[in-house]
Protein backbone atom coordinates (compact mmCIF):
# COMPACT_ATOMS: atom_id res chain seq x y z
CA UNK A 1 0.00 0.00 0.00
CA UNK A 2 2.87 2.37 0.75
CA UNK A 3 4.59 1.40 -2.34
CA UNK A 4 1.47 2.21 -4.60
CA UNK A 5 0.17 5.21 -2.31
CA UNK A 6 3.95 6.59 -1.69
CA UNK A 7 2.53 8.25 1.36
CA UNK A 8 2.17 6.64 4.42
CA UNK A 9 -1.09 8.74 5.85
CA UNK A 10 -3.16 7.50 2.48
CA UNK A 11 -1.80 4.06 2.88
CA UNK A 12 -3.01 3.62 6.86
CA UNK A 13 -6.31 4.65 5.55
CA UNK A 14 -6.17 2.03 2.62
CA UNK A 15 -5.21 -0.29 5.31
CA UNK A 16 -7.67 0.95 8.14
CA UNK A 17 -5.18 1.97 10.71
CA UNK A 18 -3.07 4.92 12.02
CA UNK A 19 -0.21 5.82 10.34
CA UNK A 20 2.14 5.30 13.44
CA UNK A 21 1.88 1.71 13.30
CA UNK A 22 2.56 1.19 9.57
CA UNK A 23 5.66 3.30 9.77
CA UNK A 24 6.82 1.17 12.70
CA UNK A 25 5.91 -2.11 10.49
CA UNK A 26 8.40 -0.65 7.46
CA UNK A 27 10.83 0.26 9.87
CA UNK A 28 11.11 -3.31 11.03
CA UNK A 29 11.21 -4.55 7.85
CA UNK A 30 13.72 -2.54 6.44
CA UNK A 31 15.74 -3.34 9.26
CA UNK A 32 15.17 -7.27 9.00
CA UNK A 33 16.34 -7.26 5.46
CA UNK A 34 19.07 -4.69 6.44
CA UNK A 35 18.20 -2.15 3.51
CA UNK A 36 16.29 1.19 2.82
CA UNK A 37 13.17 0.52 0.71
CA UNK A 38 11.74 4.41 0.85
CA UNK A 39 13.30 7.57 0.48
CA UNK A 40 11.41 9.82 3.25
CA UNK A 41 12.08 13.43 1.67
CA UNK A 42 9.83 16.50 3.64
CA UNK A 43 7.58 16.39 0.50
CA UNK A 44 7.66 13.12 -1.18
CA UNK A 45 8.44 9.27 -0.54
CA UNK A 46 9.83 7.31 -3.24
CA UNK A 47 11.18 3.72 -3.75
CA UNK A 48 14.69 3.01 -3.43
CA UNK A 49 16.20 0.64 -6.13
CA UNK A 50 16.26 -2.01 -3.48
CA UNK A 51 12.24 -1.15 -2.92
CA UNK A 52 11.34 -1.37 -6.61
CA UNK A 53 12.89 -5.05 -6.84
CA UNK A 54 11.99 -5.99 -3.63
CA UNK A 55 8.54 -4.72 -4.20
CA UNK A 56 8.58 -6.70 -7.40
CA UNK A 57 10.32 -9.67 -6.03
CA UNK A 58 7.34 -9.52 -2.91
CA UNK A 59 4.10 -9.38 -5.70
CA UNK A 60 5.28 -12.78 -6.95
CA UNK A 61 5.52 -14.09 -3.89
CA UNK A 62 2.05 -13.03 -3.00
CA UNK A 63 0.53 -14.05 -6.00
CA UNK A 64 2.46 -17.69 -5.96
CA UNK A 65 1.06 -18.20 -2.57
CA UNK A 66 -2.33 -17.25 -4.39
CA UNK A 67 -2.07 -19.36 -7.23
CA UNK A 68 -0.57 -22.57 -4.13
CA UNK A 69 -3.82 -22.10 -1.97
CA UNK A 70 -6.09 -22.46 -5.02
CA UNK A 71 -4.41 -25.34 -6.43
CA UNK A 72 -4.47 -27.05 -3.11
CA UNK A 73 -8.37 -26.17 -2.85
CA UNK A 74 -8.43 -27.79 -6.54
CA UNK A 75 -6.19 -30.51 -5.69
CA UNK A 76 -9.38 -31.12 -2.82
CA UNK A 77 -12.01 -31.49 -4.86
CA UNK A 78 -10.61 -33.10 -7.39
CA UNK A 79 -10.14 -30.42 -10.05
CA UNK A 80 -6.50 -31.06 -10.83
CA UNK A 81 -4.52 -34.46 -10.36
CA UNK A 82 -3.67 -37.52 -12.26
CA UNK A 83 -5.56 -40.72 -12.98
CA UNK A 84 -4.23 -44.12 -14.27
CA UNK A 85 -6.76 -45.63 -16.30
CA UNK A 86 -6.94 -49.19 -17.51
CA UNK A 87 -8.86 -49.95 -20.54
CA UNK A 88 -9.97 -53.28 -22.51
CA UNK A 89 -8.34 -53.27 -26.53
CA UNK A 90 -12.03 -53.17 -27.76
CA UNK A 91 -12.82 -50.15 -25.46
CA UNK A 92 -9.66 -47.94 -26.74
CA UNK A 93 -11.61 -47.93 -30.65
CA UNK A 94 -13.92 -45.72 -29.45
CA UNK A 95 -15.40 -45.48 -26.54
CA UNK A 96 -12.04 -44.40 -24.22
CA UNK A 97 -11.14 -41.89 -27.06
CA UNK A 98 -14.03 -40.63 -27.00
CA UNK A 99 -14.37 -40.40 -23.23
CA UNK A 100 -10.71 -38.71 -23.20
CA UNK A 101 -11.67 -35.92 -25.80
CA UNK A 102 -14.03 -35.37 -23.52
CA UNK A 103 -12.28 -35.30 -20.27
CA UNK A 104 -9.76 -32.85 -21.72
CA UNK A 105 -12.68 -30.21 -22.04
CA UNK A 106 -14.48 -31.06 -18.80
CA UNK A 107 -11.45 -31.58 -16.71
CA UNK A 108 -8.41 -30.23 -18.43
CA UNK A 109 -6.32 -30.21 -15.23
CA UNK A 110 -6.59 -33.85 -14.68
CA UNK A 111 -4.14 -35.90 -16.32
CA UNK A 112 -4.95 -39.48 -17.34
CA UNK A 113 -2.39 -42.23 -17.79
CA UNK A 114 -3.20 -45.42 -19.33
CA UNK A 115 -2.55 -48.95 -19.90
CA UNK A 116 -4.53 -51.25 -21.99
CA UNK A 117 -4.92 -54.72 -20.40
CA UNK A 118 -7.41 -57.91 -20.31
CA UNK A 119 -10.55 -57.45 -18.09
CA UNK A 120 -9.04 -59.57 -15.53
CA UNK A 121 -4.96 -58.15 -15.00
CA UNK A 122 -7.33 -55.22 -15.02
CA UNK A 123 -8.97 -55.84 -11.87
CA UNK A 124 -6.00 -57.36 -10.58
CA UNK A 125 -4.13 -53.66 -11.34
CA UNK A 126 -7.15 -52.31 -9.35
CA UNK A 127 -6.93 -53.94 -6.48
CA UNK A 128 -3.06 -53.57 -6.18
CA UNK A 129 -3.86 -49.80 -6.65
CA UNK A 130 -1.77 -49.45 -9.71
CA UNK A 131 -4.47 -48.27 -11.69
CA UNK A 132 -7.56 -45.56 -10.41
CA UNK A 133 -10.13 -47.04 -12.94
CA UNK A 134 -11.05 -49.78 -14.72
CA UNK A 135 -13.18 -50.54 -17.98
CA UNK A 136 -13.84 -54.20 -17.37
CA UNK A 137 -16.23 -56.54 -19.06
CA UNK A 138 -17.33 -57.93 -16.17
CA UNK A 139 -18.32 -57.23 -12.23
CA UNK A 140 -16.19 -59.78 -10.12
CA UNK A 141 -17.57 -60.26 -7.03
CA UNK A 142 -15.43 -57.86 -4.70
CA UNK A 143 -17.09 -55.74 -2.58
CA UNK A 144 -14.53 -52.80 -2.41
CA UNK A 145 -15.30 -52.22 -5.63
CA UNK A 146 -18.10 -49.97 -7.12
CA UNK A 147 -19.01 -50.83 -10.82
CA UNK A 148 -20.79 -48.63 -13.11
CA UNK A 149 -22.49 -50.15 -16.57
CA UNK A 150 -21.58 -47.91 -19.06
CA UNK A 151 -21.98 -49.44 -22.15
CA UNK A 152 -24.11 -51.76 -24.10
CA UNK A 153 -23.02 -53.30 -27.80
CA UNK A 154 -24.18 -55.94 -29.98
CA UNK A 155 -21.98 -59.13 -30.86
CA UNK A 156 -21.82 -59.37 -34.81
CA UNK A 157 -20.37 -62.23 -37.09
CA UNK A 158 -17.44 -60.80 -38.94
CA UNK A 159 -16.99 -62.50 -42.33
CA UNK A 160 -14.26 -62.05 -45.25
CA UNK A 161 -15.18 -60.66 -48.70
CA UNK A 162 -16.78 -62.62 -51.07
CA UNK A 163 -18.09 -65.11 -48.33
CA UNK A 164 -20.94 -67.16 -49.31
CA UNK A 165 -23.37 -65.66 -46.15
CA UNK A 166 -22.14 -61.68 -46.91
CA UNK A 167 -25.68 -60.93 -48.71
CA UNK A 168 -27.76 -61.81 -45.39
CA UNK A 169 -28.83 -59.29 -43.93
CA UNK A 170 -28.68 -61.04 -40.35
CA UNK A 171 -27.17 -64.45 -39.96
CA UNK A 172 -28.79 -67.23 -37.86
CA UNK A 173 -27.09 -69.17 -35.43
CA UNK A 174 -28.20 -72.19 -37.41
CA UNK A 175 -26.04 -70.50 -40.32
CA UNK A 176 -22.55 -70.96 -38.38
CA UNK A 177 -23.08 -74.40 -37.75
CA UNK A 178 -19.68 -76.50 -39.52
CA UNK A 179 -18.22 -73.13 -40.37
CA UNK A 180 -14.41 -72.65 -39.78
CA UNK A 181 -14.29 -70.50 -36.68
CA UNK A 182 -11.73 -68.17 -34.98
CA UNK A 183 -12.77 -67.73 -31.49
CA UNK A 184 -11.30 -66.24 -28.28
CA UNK A 185 -8.84 -68.16 -25.98
CA UNK A 186 -10.43 -69.17 -22.74
CA UNK A 187 -7.60 -67.56 -20.98
CA UNK A 188 -6.91 -63.88 -22.18
CA UNK A 189 -10.38 -64.01 -23.99
CA UNK A 190 -12.25 -65.21 -21.13
CA UNK A 191 -15.19 -63.15 -21.48
CA UNK A 192 -15.87 -63.64 -25.15
CA UNK A 193 -14.33 -67.03 -25.02
CA UNK A 194 -17.90 -67.94 -22.21
CA UNK A 195 -20.90 -65.71 -23.96
CA UNK A 196 -19.73 -66.93 -27.29
CA UNK A 197 -19.64 -70.52 -26.97
CA UNK A 198 -22.82 -70.66 -24.28
CA UNK A 199 -25.05 -68.88 -27.64
CA UNK A 200 -23.57 -72.06 -29.50
CA UNK A 201 -24.26 -74.28 -26.54
CA UNK A 202 -27.77 -72.42 -26.06
CA UNK A 203 -28.54 -73.37 -30.32
CA UNK A 204 -26.94 -76.54 -29.98
CA UNK A 205 -24.90 -76.00 -33.07
CA UNK A 206 -20.70 -77.05 -33.32
CA UNK A 207 -18.71 -74.25 -35.62
CA UNK A 208 -15.46 -75.92 -36.61
CA UNK A 209 -12.58 -73.83 -33.90
CA UNK A 210 -9.78 -73.14 -36.20
CA UNK A 211 -7.55 -70.91 -34.41
CA UNK A 212 -8.43 -69.71 -30.49
CA UNK A 213 -6.65 -65.69 -29.90
CA UNK A 214 -6.99 -63.67 -27.37
CA UNK A 215 -7.02 -59.80 -28.75
CA UNK A 216 -10.44 -58.75 -31.01
CA UNK A 217 -7.50 -57.33 -33.76
CA UNK A 218 -5.60 -60.66 -34.48
CA UNK A 219 -9.09 -62.79 -34.55
CA UNK A 220 -9.90 -60.04 -37.39
CA UNK A 221 -6.99 -60.16 -38.96
CA UNK A 222 -7.25 -63.62 -40.05
CA UNK A 223 -10.99 -63.38 -40.83
CA UNK A 224 -9.76 -61.34 -43.76
CA UNK A 225 -7.23 -63.76 -44.71
CA UNK A 226 -10.78 -65.81 -44.99
CA UNK A 227 -9.06 -68.34 -42.17
CA UNK A 228 -12.29 -68.29 -40.70
CA UNK A 229 -15.66 -66.37 -39.54
CA UNK A 230 -16.01 -64.67 -35.48
CA UNK A 231 -18.08 -63.20 -33.36
CA UNK A 232 -17.16 -59.35 -32.01
CA UNK A 233 -18.15 -56.85 -30.42
CA UNK A 234 -19.64 -53.92 -32.61
CA UNK A 235 -16.83 -51.48 -31.60
CA UNK A 236 -14.45 -53.32 -34.12
CA UNK A 237 -15.87 -52.16 -37.10
CA UNK A 238 -13.24 -49.48 -36.57
CA UNK A 239 -10.58 -51.72 -37.73
CA UNK A 240 -9.90 -53.34 -41.71
CA UNK A 241 -13.21 -50.75 -42.73
CA UNK A 242 -14.28 -52.12 -46.07
CA UNK A 243 -12.29 -54.88 -45.73
CA UNK A 244 -14.51 -57.13 -43.37
CA UNK A 245 -18.43 -57.81 -42.97
CA UNK A 246 -20.48 -57.34 -40.10
CA UNK A 247 -24.08 -58.85 -39.64
CA UNK A 248 -26.33 -58.86 -36.99
CA UNK A 249 -27.54 -62.72 -35.20
CA UNK A 250 -30.95 -63.06 -36.28
CA UNK A 251 -32.45 -65.20 -33.97
CA UNK A 252 -29.87 -64.63 -30.74
CA UNK A 253 -29.13 -60.72 -30.51
CA UNK A 254 -26.27 -60.74 -27.92
CA UNK A 255 -25.32 -57.81 -26.27
CA UNK A 256 -21.39 -57.45 -24.55
CA UNK A 257 -21.36 -55.02 -21.32
CA UNK A 258 -18.88 -52.86 -20.63
CA UNK A 259 -17.84 -51.75 -16.91
CA UNK A 260 -16.23 -48.72 -15.12
CA UNK A 261 -14.93 -50.04 -12.12
CA UNK A 262 -13.12 -48.23 -8.86
CA UNK A 263 -12.00 -48.74 -5.36
CA UNK A 264 -14.36 -47.25 -3.03
CA UNK A 265 -11.36 -46.53 -0.54
CA UNK A 266 -9.03 -44.89 -3.00
CA UNK A 267 -7.94 -41.89 -1.87
CA UNK A 268 -7.13 -39.73 -5.31
CA UNK A 269 -9.65 -36.71 -5.00
CA UNK A 270 -9.45 -36.80 -8.90
CA UNK A 271 -11.22 -40.27 -9.14
CA UNK A 272 -15.39 -39.70 -7.92
CA UNK A 273 -15.45 -36.17 -10.07
CA UNK A 274 -13.93 -38.27 -13.13
CA UNK A 275 -16.27 -40.37 -12.67
CA UNK A 276 -19.28 -38.30 -12.40
CA UNK A 277 -17.73 -36.17 -15.18
CA UNK A 278 -17.50 -40.04 -17.17
CA UNK A 279 -21.32 -41.19 -16.30
CA UNK A 280 -22.54 -38.09 -17.55
CA UNK A 281 -20.82 -38.51 -20.97
CA UNK A 282 -21.92 -42.21 -21.08
CA UNK A 283 -26.14 -42.39 -21.07
CA UNK A 284 -25.89 -45.80 -21.28
CA UNK A 285 -29.26 -47.56 -23.26
CA UNK A 286 -29.95 -49.99 -20.64
CA UNK A 287 -33.73 -50.67 -22.52
CA UNK A 288 -31.66 -52.40 -25.80
CA UNK A 289 -33.23 -55.43 -26.30
CA UNK A 290 -31.06 -58.58 -26.42
CA UNK A 291 -29.00 -61.65 -24.35
CA UNK A 292 -26.54 -59.94 -21.88
CA UNK A 293 -23.42 -61.78 -21.82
Amino acid sequence: MVAEELHFGRAAQRLFMTQPPLSRQIQLLERSLGVTLFDRGNRQVKLTIAGQHFLRDARHVLAYTAQAADVARRLERGEVGQLMVGFTAVSGYDLIPGLLDHAARQMPNVGVGLREMVSGAQMEALEANMIDLAFVRRAAERHVFDYHLISREPLLVALPEGHALVPRQAISMGELDQQPFVMYSPDEGRYFYDCIAGLFAIAGIAPSYRYYLGQTHSILGLVRAGLGLAIVPAAARHLYPGRLQFRPLKDASPHAELYMAARRDNDNPAVAPFVGMALSYFQTDRGQQGVDC
